[in-house]
Parts: structure tokens; sequence; C-alpha cells
């Protein structure tokens, strides 16, 4: 989970040599650099030498504008992806995550969910999560994604999609979430059921809560195929969380895919991340992209 507990975790990666520490990723400024840094099996030749076409759009919502990024392939109508970017926002590596999945064949709208507080990137293109005050403000910001508001907001992003010329309304939706992402897919799932049909979370954070509105406890509305790939650290401080989640997706005759990834700590898959483990994260999104051709028909 996204808290000062896996935070320490991850600054004692950070001093043991880290694979990327802070000078190596405040360089990076641009989605075309971070998505250059990439394995190039696992960019554009996903699905070959894929021309894409990126827009920064403004999501009308039900409580503002949304700015976020718009990226497919430039030729022709494909499935639709909603990605939900960690607590730290939207930012020059989640938009490169965003185009690499259109490489790989797909509409993908990667959104600023704290487009309610500030426009992206609502704490610098780097921001250090470790960092008091950006953690404050950060934490802040994502207190008020209640989950009425963050229901109300999927429906608003799938209703932008599927406007879209580049999206193939024929075929169904996916989203995929880092962090925070993991309880935003989840409640995306039960927000549009008759839309969604896979959806992949990343380290998710605070899927099983002691709470009414745990994540969890929308699992019956949903009838989205499922991933959550775990960091082994937040595995550690919630053990019980996985197995909650499988007898939930089992109880709703849901297909879910729930693996513990071994030596990750939180926030392994995102490139900026300064626990960023490529090994893990490549076969992380290697199982996205099976779930996706498998469920969006």
């Amino acid at each position: 989970m996204c808290d000062e507990l896996t935070e320490k975790d991850n600054e004692i990666f950070a001093r043991a040599g880290g694979q990327i520490n802070r000078r190596d990723f405040s360089k990076l400024g641009t989605a075309a650099t971070f998505a250059a840094m990439f394995p190039l099996t696992a960019c554009g030749a996903e699905n070959g030498d894929v021309s894409v076409s990126e827009t920064e759009v403004n999501v009308k919502m039900a409580e503002g504008i949304s700015d976020s990024y718009f990226v497919h392939p430039t030729k022709g109508k494909h499935p639709a992806i909603l990605m939900w970017p960690d607590i730290k926002g939207l930012r020059p590596t989640f938009k490169a995550m965003g185009k690499r999945l259109a490489m790989a064949g797909y509409a993908v709208l990667v959104v600023n969910p704290f487009y309610r507080d500030a426009k992206a990137p609502v704490a610098g293109n780097s921001p250090d999560f470790s960092e008091p005050n950006t953690r404050k403000l950060l934490v802040g910001m994502f207190s008020k994604l209640t989950q009425s508001a963050s229901m109300s907001d999927a429906n608003d992003y799938i209703k932008f999609l599927d406007a879209q010329s580049a999206v193939d309304t024929t075929r169904k939706i996916g989203t995929a979430g880092y962090c925070m992402g993991g309880t935003l897919i989840m409640q995306t799932a039960a927000a549009v059921p008759e839309r969604v049909r896979a959806a992949a979370s990343f380290h998710g954070y605070g899927l099983v809560r002691d709470t009414e509105e745990s994540p969890h406890l929308l699992i019956p509305q949903s009838k989205a195929h499922v991933l959550h790939a775990i960091a082994q650290n937040d595995d550690e401080q919630q053990p019980e969380a996985k197995t909650i989640l499988a007898e939930a997706y089992q109880d709703a005759n849901i297909p879910a895919e729930i693996e513990v990834y071994k030596d990750t700590l939180h926030g392994w898959c995102s490139l900026d991340s300064k626990v960023y483990n490529e090994a893990q994260a490549e076969k992380a999104w290697g199982r996205m992209l099976v779930l996706f051709e498998g469920a969006l028909g």
C-alpha cells in the first residue's frame, strides 16, 4: 500500500542501489524519453511498427473538466482502455505507458484523477512521495476520490471514449490502474458493467478494507475479468487480502488472476519509481495484454 511503511521499504531499496535512482529519472521530462527506456520487444514491437496519434484532451465531467491524454493507433478502430495512474498522478511516465499500450492496438485514455484540484502534473513531472509536503498534497487530493466520485468519473470517462472515432464500440472496454488505481479499476468495473470487461491492477492500494465501501464488496456488481499483480511488501502487510479477493471473485463466478510478484516493492511497475523492477514489471505488463486480448472480444 502507498503509505509511510512502504515508503520506508522503498527508501531502503534506493539506498542499497535500486535499479533507478532519483538522479536517473529526475532528468526524464517527456513521454518520448520514458518510452525510449522500455525494452524494444515490449514497446512498439508488441504489435509491429504501429503508428499512433496522441492528443491532450479535456474531458467534460460532472464536476468539472479533466485534462487527460488520449492516444491510439493512427488507423482503424480499436478497443478502449481507461488507465488510472498511481497517487502521483498523470505525468510523463504514464503518458509513455499509455502510448506503449496504444502501440499494442488499443485506444487509451490516461486520466488526471485529481482534476478537481489542479491540472496535471499536479505535483510536477517527477514527484517524490517520500517528501512530506508532496505526500500531504497528494493524499489530500486522493481523499476526495470517494467511491461515489470515482464511479461518476468512470462513467464520464467511458462516455468520452465511446464518442471517439478511434474506439470500436462493438468491443468491450478494459481498465488498468496503479497504486490507488487498483481501487479505481474495481469501481470502474462496477460503475459501468455493461461496457467494462477487463480490469488490471498493479500494486493496488486498499482493495480490501474494513468499511462498507471496500472495493472488494463491489465485485458482485462487475462483469470484468481481472488481474491483480500484488507487490510482495503489500502482501506482507495484508496477507489475507489476496484470499478475500479470490473468494469474492469465485463467488461471483468472475475469472481472476491474483499473484504476489516475488521481490517487488509497492510501485515496482512505474518506470519513474525508485523501486522499478523491470523483469517483474514486464511480466505483469504481459499478463495485462493477455487479459485484454482474451476478454475484450
